[in-house]
């Protein structure tokens, strides 16, 4: 079967064919694969078929790419783009979202008569902490004669989750599973003792390294050990600037720059896998100057030059491209994170997409879904931060990023480069092992509904629809799974001993104690697992009528109905309107406020803050420490976001400053260009939010408007 050209793959093939009878399709293969020609398939079908079709994705880069790849393929007057950034032709028939956007379509009420399919691209992010129950919603609230194509990486339930798919959707879900890569993957770990090595090489190398090397370096460091005995033990514990002293290192340390030396001959470009911002920009300006030429040929420098200079052009006089950013960027090196600013992030990748930079430092999001294939993927580690403690890396996490090596077409097999230091390779093999073994996580649920879901789901529904709702999640499924294998085991173990002739309700032997202390267990269990999510649900209507948003009877008060305009810290915000704190500052300060509220910085940035900005911030801070944020906090099992050193930056922004002028009032060792325009866009999300709760008072609508309309400008601006 061809499409577009192409001779379709078994399993795109059999996806297509699911999808022509009318059945969902669940497509989970590796990176890099082709998943994405079936939503293809079904965006041109519905299309030709005169009906509409919406294709999500977790992140906006993707968002914004599939959108430019659509436009291509189907004509601008045919698709639209709708995020928290941008809102292009709403109404047209293929439209790019958000799942967040679409989740508020459908629990508004939005009517999609004319809705023939929905793509949810990296389906898998369902189990996501944070934003994993707008998945669940999305797939519950959609009419069942929609269509649905999930486009996944591989998961170890993936029958169990196509089948609660097929129950929530009631339709037949085809489950199409991919295993074999078009291009294969290559592992190998670089050090600077070893150089690089096939992960079956390592062994013995590490080995030979530490016969030769290591165990007379660790004996040294031991014969030290005791040389400094004497010393007190305040003087032992100290490093040489008085700080606690690190592990002592007894084998040379591996840098970026060494793996550089390794690869530059053959396996350019590469992308380099870090995790944090910092070390995305730190790490390429140090190879930058590292670098004595550039990576590029004559041809590639002046075009990158052109690209650069247009950019500069079609900028002016907003430039941000500073002249030693040009340049890393003209030795063919790039660095890229969530935090940048969002026209170089755009430039970055052009330059990626045109085969201009040759070596690009970035974080885990530049894996998602975005189509930038590489010679090779390195991993600076395999640790990174979950926003509580350090963990090692999901193997679906590290095998989405590892997708990115090999170029179809271009590439007989994609290398991945794991760097590490040789010592510490014992304590690496066995992850490195269970990421080869593609042993992937299951996807669980994260299903817990906002406030705001709570109280227009109540506005809109009668508690039976509601139940039914909550019910249909993948949480209630896996409940109910747990119910029955509990009842049955409960069952099993009953009629086990009704053969041995005891009678449960009288004095039991003291052999089977035991027995029917686990009988009873599982029985309770049972009962408890089937009511527990819509238990869940009702718990937080006893806190919206405890603190007096809900009266007893249901009906709405004013704590409700603000509530059901509020989606951004929901509570919070809820709580500064009903407290009047919105009303004692300027608009100014009001965005400050709310960029504040929606974006955090790091605790080692300054900010120049004025007297009247933390007046501002003492006020808020009332009522973030107060008693209803604190128990919604403990209910959601979230952190409120509040930062009051936003409230200059936003109000800086709202007089009309430039992002420039903005940045200079920050003292930061990375770029945060990105990540207040991210706070700006977010907080003119909620002042909208917050708008349409004045819409009888005038006074305020306008004011809100005006506020609104002087902050969407240059990087925040949405395009209509």
């Amino acid at each position: 079967m061809e499409y577009r050209g192409l001779t379709l793959d078994d399993f795109q093939v059999e996806a297509i064919s699911a999808l022509k009878n009318g059945e969902s399709a669940l497509v989970a293969a590796p990176t890099g694969t082709g998943k994405t020609v079936v939503a293809d398939w079904v965006v041109e079908q519905a299309l030709a078929e005169g009906k509409e079709v919406i294709y999500t994705a977790p992140v906006k880069a993707l968002s914004n790419q599939k959108y430019r790849d659509y436009c291509g393929l189907f004509g601008e007057e045919k698709v639209g783009l709708v995020t928290g950034d941008l809102v292009i032709n709403r109404s047209a028939p293929c439209r790019v979202m958000t799942t967040e956007i679409l989740r508020n379509i459908l629990l508004s009420g939005e009517p999609v008569p004319n809705l023939a399919a929905v793509v949810i691209d990296e389906i898998h992010f369902l189990d996501d902490p944070e934003r994993g129950t707008v998945w669940e919603e999305v797939l519950i609230y959609l009419p069942p004669e929609v269509q649905i194509v999930g486009l996944s990486a591989t998961l170890s339930n993936l029958d169990e989750f196509a089948d609660w798919l097929a129950e929530v959707r009631q339709r037949p879900v085809r489950v199409v599973l991919e295993e074999q890569r078009a291009v294969p993957l290559t592992f190998r770990v670089g050090t600077q003792a070893t150089g690089l090595a096939t992960v079956d090489q390592m062994p013995k190398r590490y080995t030979q390294w530490f016969n030769k090397k290591g165990r007379s370096a660790q004996n040294a460091m031991r014969a030290q050990a005791r040389n400094e005995g004497g010393k007190g033990k305040r003087e032992r514990g100290r490093g040489r600037r008085g700080g606690r002293r690190e592990r002592e290192r007894i084998g040379p340390p591996t840098r970026h720059h060494h793996l550089f030396r390794m690869l530059q001959d053959d396996h350019l470009p590469y992308l380099y896998f870090v995790f944090s911002r910092k070390d995305a920009e730190h790490l390429a300006r140090d190879l930058g100057r590292k670098c004595d030429h550039t990576l590029l040929n004559e041809r590639e420098y002046n075009a990158a030059n052109d690209h650069m200079d247009a950019f500069v052009k079609q900028l002016a006089p907003a430039i941000v491209l500073s002249q030693d950013h040009r340049e890393l960027l003209l030795c063919g090196i790039g660095f890229h994170h969530a935090g940048l600013h969002v026209n170089l992030k755009a430039l970055t990748e052009q330059l990626y997409e045109a085969k201009l930079l040759k070596v690009l430092y970035c974080t885990g999001t530049f894996a998602l879904g975005i189509n930038m294939p590489a010679r090779a993927a390195v991993f600076d580690g395999m640790m990174r931060f979950d926003g509580r403690k350090m963990i090692p890396l999901p193997t679906r996490e590290f095998m989405q990023m590892a997708g990115r090596a090999g170029r179809r077409g271009m590439d007989e097999a994609g290398t991945v480069v794991i760097r590490a230091d040789i010592e510490d390779w014992p304590a690496m093999e066995g992850d490195i092992h269970r990421y080869l073994s593609r042993n992937y996580e299951p996807v669980r649920s994260r299903f817990s509904l906002s406030f705001n879901s709570v109280v227009n789901l109540l506005h809109r529904h009668p508690n039976e629809r509601i139940r039914k709702f909550v019910e249909r999640s993948f949480l209630a499924y896996n409940r109910r799974q747990t119910a029955d294998r509990s009842a049955r085991n409960a069952d099993k173990l009953n009629e086990s001993l009704e053969r041995q002739g005891i009678d449960t309700s009288k004095e039991i032997p003291r052999h089977l104690r035991k027995k029917i202390r686990r009988l009873e267990r599982l029985s309770t269990r049972a009962e408890k697992e089937i009511d527990q999510t819509w238990g869940e649900f009702q718990t937080k209507v006893a806190f919206l009528k405890r603190w007096g948003y809900l009266a007893e009877n249901g009906d709405f008060n004013a704590g409700a109905k603000v509530l059901m305009q509020i989606q951004i810290e929901e509570i919070f915000t809820t709580e500064l309107f009903l407290n009047g704190v919105f009303e004692d500052v300027n608009p100014d300060q009001l965005f400050g406020m709310l960029a504040g509220m929606c974006t955090s910085l790091a605790k080692r940035v300054k900010v120049e803050t004025t007297k009247q900005d933390r007046q501002v911030g003492w006020a808020v801070n009332v009522v973030r420490e107060s008693e209803i944020i604190e128990e919604a906090e403990r209910l959601t099992r979230s952190d409120t976001c509040w930062d009051p050193r936003l409230i200059s930056l936003g109000a800086a922004w709202a007089q009309g400053k430039g992002l420039h002028e903005v940045c200079a009032m920050v003292e930061s060792n990375s770029d945060l260009s990105g990540t207040l325009i991210g706070a700006f866009r977010r907080a003119k999300e909620l002042a909208g939010q917050i708008r349409a709760i004045y819409g009888d008072d005038e006074g305020k609508y306008t004011m809100l408007t005006d506020l609104i309309r002087r902050v969407a400008r240059d990087e925040v601006e949405v395009v209509g």
